[in-house]
């Protein structure tokens, strides 16, 4: 019987997918924590794992006091 992945795999690949098809564009805000607490029914904590992840690999980026954006991967690649 196969394992279930952890619920922040999920919201991270949640936020990709959205991503990938366009519903968050480079430089768009993506969801609050509350929001993204709400929708997949966890904390605070699993959310952040999530986030952070995805901000250490370089597809979202943190900024103080605004919040998290998608990041613009054009800027890298020039």
């Amino acid at each position: 019987m196969p394992y279930a992945q952890p619920l922040w795999r999920s919201i991270r690949d949640d936020l990709r997918a959205r991503i990938k098809a366009g519903l968050l564009k480079p430089g768009e805000k993506i969801p609050t924590t509350r929001e993204l607490m709400d929708q997949h029914s966890t904390s605070s904590a699993t959310v952040r794992r999530a986030v952070d992840s995805m901000i250490e690999s370089g597809e979202l980026v943190g900024r103080q006091g605004l919040g998290v954006f998608v990041a613009d991967t054009s800027e890298q690649d020039s």
